[in-house]
This record gives C-alpha cells, sequence and structure tokens, in this order.
C-alpha cells in the first residue's frame, strides 16, 4: 500500500465532533499508521511484528489479550523512542505467571474482557481498535482502580525499566559498582540535566 494512501485512509477526526478537524501528534499519527498497517500480526500462540523484527510466544494467555497488554503498557508508560518489543518484554512475564498460577490468568482476562467492555461502552470496537491515544487514556483512568491496572503498572515500574536496552534509551549507564563506582566516572556525565 502506498504511503500516501495509508495517511489518506487516518481518520483525521473525532466521532460527534461536528466534523472539525483535529491535530495530529507524532504519536496519534504513529499509531493511526500502525493501526491501519496491522503491526500485531496475532497466531494461535504467538505475537509478532509485521516486519518480523520481534515476536513473543504466549503460553498461558489468548494472543489478542497479549497484544492488548502490549498497548495497556504502552498507554501507562508512552515512550516515543520506545518500541514495542521493549512493551512486550516487559509484560510477558504476566503470561509466565498466568500458565503456573490459574488464579492470576483469571484476573488477567477478566480484567481485559472488563477493559474491552469500556471501551465498548464508548463506542469502540474493544481497548485495541480504539484509534486515539486519548481515549484509551479515558478509558484506562475510568478503571485505574481495578485489579488489572494496578497489576499491569505496578509490573512495568520494574518490568518496563530493568532493561539494558531502555537504560541506554534513557541515558542510564547501568550499575556503577562493578566499575568502580561514581568516584571517577559518571557522577557529571549527565547532559540531559
Amino acid at each position: 500500500m502506498p504511503t500516501e494512501s495509508i495517511l489518506h485512509a487516518i481518520p483525521l477526526e473525532r466521532p460527534g465532533t461536528n466534523r472539525e478537524l483535529m491535530k495530529l501528534t507524532r504519536r496519534q499519527l504513529l499509531s493511526r499508521t500502525v493501526a491501519v498497517t496491522g503491526s500485531l500480526v496475532l497466531g494461535s500462540s504467538f505475537i509478532a511484528a509485521s516486519n518480523a523484527a520481534w515476536a513473543v510466544e504466549v503460553k498461558a494467555l489468548k494472543p489478542e489479550s497479549m497484544a492488548t497488554l502490549i498497548q495497556m503498557a504502552r498507554d501507562i508508560y508512552p515512550h516515543d523512542n520506545f518500541s514495542d518489543a521493549l512493551y512486550a518484554a516487559a509484560v510477558k512475564g504476566h503470561d509466565d505467571k498466568a500458565a503456573e498460577d490459574a488464579e492470576f490468568k483469571t484476573l488477567i482476562e477478566d480484567g481485559i474482557a472488563a477493559l474491552d467492555k469500556a471501551a465498548q461502552d464508548a463506542g469502540h470496537a474493544n481497548y485495541l481498535a480504539t484509534g486515539w491515544e486519548s481515549d484509551r487514556t479515558a478509558i484506562l483512568r475510568s478503571l485505574e482502580s481495578s485489579d488489572l491496572f494496578q497489576t499491569v503498572r505496578g509490573g512495568l515500574v520494574v518490568g518496563l525499566y530493568n532493561q539494558p536496552e531502555v537504560w541506554a534509551k534513557l541515558g542510564y549507564e547501568g550499575s556503577s559498582f562493578d566499575k568502580g563506582g561514581y568516584l571517577y566516572r559518571g557522577f557529571d556525565d549527565i547532559s540531559w540535566l
């Protein structure tokens, strides 16, 4: 599909706004383009990027549930320069735990069903089909006290930010202890502060 036709296929207005056009941010443009081109390929037991740059094997959860967790992770802690693979690695632990704990699997699957129901109540097919980031964020805010939201948000703090690839993107060099400490290196290296 040529680029022009993808861009023309992206709706630039919100339903019910009397056809007032909205400005697209970079993140909105990317997420709408991803939605049109199909960035995730859902298989029977795995999720893969359409360009085969990464894949995640799903053991216990439905592939659609894992895709929802990845999108949820991106919406809870949004970083434009983080790939979906980093978010997939961050939520993969939920699938591993669901394979061992039936109660946890029920918590995740029922929570995603409630998330999809909230999206349907807001006029969308499901959470993944909700194209605007602001709409997905509003849906998440309505469920932020739920067990699913708190479980995913809490797991992301460590799951996402404890990856060396993420450290590099954020300018963190990692532990200094094994490199002699901060006395002669690193304490004044930060260029973004």
